[in-house]
């Protein structure tokens, strides 16, 4: 396998989890070469437990990108308002790039690095992790069985208790506005499509942050979705829960189909329920399945470790992975669609949406 030279654009939060937990997991198959980081406390903190060179430690991404030449993919894990920089120059130089959700902080962002990418050819993947955790990858596998028959519609929930400011992490997530939208439901509606097996065709509802919540953006979400294939969903989004909680890895779905219905929620089972005129309701669990992906190397790790290896797989020549620009932006625009419908009132076509940010491309 070829060991791959990467930038690694960010150093602490996320991107520090990426470079000292997950990035391991793929040591055989990646070096750091580069290091980009604003704070230069926590650039060199992340360089000195990975041993980089202090010639290879930047505090811009410009100057990351001027000094670093031996680079063939840039790992991109910093706030949203910095993927473009990062993306836009890596596909300018014929980088493979991997970014962490959401692609860009604003759809014109989103729309100018999917061109970028799409005009030079590179391979880009964006991180949605979440499809590769048992749980959804278990509920997933019930619903394509074809056991259930056909999908009806589906309920999803996410519900975190971020009432306090700074609970939710890091300060950036709620000073942003749209935040539960940018830094939650993306990942929830591209489960939603996964799930599905459908892309969003219109969604309507909105967005807001009730008086009692101490952020600055809005930590509040219901939206209904149209999905391509007749399936309908409904999203709840909740950054101020103050009752039962459904945070991350532990999201309500409930997904009604034809002959039954299936279910995974807080305590991480997967259930299915079906209805007998006379038997009345039963209900049984579904014993949890390993995250695979056919055509690619075995997965070393749920989550992150899971999308790195099919990143890595694909740029040695293998299958392209689920969750490349081509089909994430059509998990993003559900994102910023949604803003969109909230402002206006009205529902959003965000098939539309996806037409015309490629037309450039």
């Amino acid at each position: 396998m070829t060991r791959h030279r990467a930038l690694m654009v960010g150093a602490g939060g996320m991107a520090g989890r990426w470079v000292k937990a997950f990035l391991p997991l793929h040591a055989d198959r990646v070096e750091i070469v580069g290091l980009v980081d604003v704070n230069a406390t926590t650039l060199n903190d992340t360089a000195d437990a990975i041993g980089l060179a202090r010639k290879r430690r930047f505090t811009s991404i410009p100057s990351a990108f001027d000094s670093v030449s031996d680079a063939e993919c840039c790992l991109i894990a910093v706030p949203p308002q910095f993927h473009e920089d990062a993306a836009v120059r890596a596909a300018e130089r014929g980088w493979a790039v991997l970014s962490e959700k959401p692609m860009a902080d604003s759809w014109d962002a989103c729309g100018r690095i999917y061109r970028a990418a799409t005009r030079a050819g590179i391979k880009m993947q964006v991180m949605q992790n979440y499809r590769y955790i048992a749980a959804t990858w278990t509920l997933r596998d019930v619903l394509r069985s074809g056991e259930l028959g056909r999908i009806n519609y589906v309920m999803a929930r996410f519900a975190a208790d971020y009432r306090e400011w700074l609970s939710w992490g890091a300060e950036f997530r709620h000073t942003m506005q749209h935040a539960l939208l940018l830094e939650g439901a993306v990942h929830h509606f591209d489960m939603i499509r996964n799930l599905t097996g459908g892309d969003c065709q219109r969604i309507a509802g909105w967005e807001w942050n009730p008086a009692w919540s101490s952020s600055k953006g809005q930590f509040n979400n219901l939206y209904v979705l149209n999905m391509s294939n007749g399936v309908h969903a409904v999203y709840e989004g909740h950054g101020t829960a103050g009752g039962e909680q459904n945070t991350w890895h532990e999201e309500q779905y409930r997904v009604e189909c034809e002959t039954g219905a299936v279910t995974v929620g807080r305590d991480k089972i997967v259930r299915i329920h079906q209805f007998r005129r006379g038997g009345g309701l039963s209900t049984r669990e579904v014993p949890l399945l390993k995250p695979a992906h056919p055509g690619h190397s075995a997965v070393k790790d749920q989550g992150h470790g899971a999308v790195m290896g099919q990143f890595f797989d694909w740029l040695d020549g293998g299958p392209a992975p689920e969750t490349t620009i081509q089909d994430n932006v059509k998990s993003v625009a559900i994102v910023f669609a949604a803003i969109e419908a909230s402002r206006t009132s009205q529902s959003v076509d965000v098939a539309a949406m996806v037409e015309r940010a490629a037309s450039d491309a």
